[in-house]
């Protein structure tokens, strides 16, 4: 990397800042929609022209201080694909401009060894019963894709969805979907645990048959486990890899005894942090509300820095 990480450890930042000055615009499809057709798309050129902007200088702050991996807001391109206020990207003002804003961003990356990755929100599932449901989140994935080609990110992180009533079938579901996803979607699919549905010996088979990476989240297997060590999982996690795999790491709000163990932490407690995860490369992404405050004190407990 050219600013050095302290070990094969990488250690990444999730879509937003605590502490620096460096800001995503959004705006809402009710908003869009009091605009006219001409204003409106605009108003979303505007926004998306200054995500590609504090993209730029979010991997900046990044490639500075040995934070190896960044995930991208899965809103960088503002109500895109709702049904009413969406847009392609050719009809916006200045397009190619935007575009070429975003290929620079992942000019940047490369040159930086940053690893640059998407996690959209929890309403993109796979195994949804409701066609409509179902057709939204592919056209989410295919426009994650997109952009994901643009920034040369690697990864687009989902949950394994819903139960609906029989998860054998949901996961069946599950598979013939992922069998039949575009390749510019399933070559970065990744799959991750949950804390309520799907645990990673649910997950496991899936990803053996589909050739789709398990993302380990470590809290939620312990919210949810599932009778495997973290140990265990972490081993057959890594097997599911074909490159550096990738896993979350965050700690309780109010301790393990507290209420409510699945909300996060400001921070992480490096003794939630596996041991088994040092020493071979790997990125794990910091899930944490301090953000980036918390990525620097994590680094600092695991290698004294």
């Amino acid at each position: 990397m050219k600013h050095g990480r302290p070990s094969p450890l990488r250690l990444g930042l999730c879509c937003q800042f605590a502490a620096e000055p460096i800001r995503f615009r959004t705006t809402t499809a009710a908003a869009m929609l009091r605009l006219s057709r001409p204003a409106r798309l605009a108003r979303l050129a505007g926004l998306c022209r200054a995500n590609a902007d504090a993209l730029m200088a979010a991997l900046a702050y990044c490639a500075g201080h040995a934070i190896g991996a960044f995930r991208i807001n899965s809103r960088v391109l503002p109500v895109r694909t709702h049904p009413e206020a969406g847009y392609a990207m050719d009809e916006l003002p200045g397009a190619a401009e935007i575009e070429a804003r975003f290929r620079a961003c992942g000019r940047f990356a490369r040159e930086n060894d940053l690893r640059l990755s998407f996690h959209p929100d929890q309403f993109v599932v796979l195994n949804s019963p409701d066609p409509r449901t179902l057709a939204h989140s592919l056209a989410e994935l295919d426009s994650h894709a997109e952009i994901a080609a643009w920034v040369g990110a690697d990864t687009i992180n989902l949950h394994g969805g819903g139960a609906y009533g029989d998860r054998a079938a949901a996961l069946v579901t599950l598979r013939r979907t992922i069998e039949h996803l575009p390749d510019a979607v399933r070559s970065r699919l990744t799959l991750e645990n949950d804390d309520r549905i799907y645990t990673p010996s649910d997950l496991l088979p899936v990803c053996a048959d589909t050739g789709v990476p398990l993302v380990y989240d470590v809290h939620h297997h312990r919210c949810l486990p599932d009778g495997l060590s973290v140990a265990e999982v972490t081993d057959r996690a890594r097997d599911t890899w074909q490159n550096e795999p990738h896993f979350h790491i965050s700690s309780p709000l109010e301790g393990w005894g507290g209420p409510r163990p699945e909300r996060h932490h400001d921070y992480i407690d490096a003794g939630d942090f596996p041991p088994e995860w040092l020493g071979w490369p790997l990125t794990v992404d910091v899930e944490a509300r301090a953000k980036e405050l918390a990525v620097a004190r994590l680094r600092a407990a695991l290698h004294g820095t």
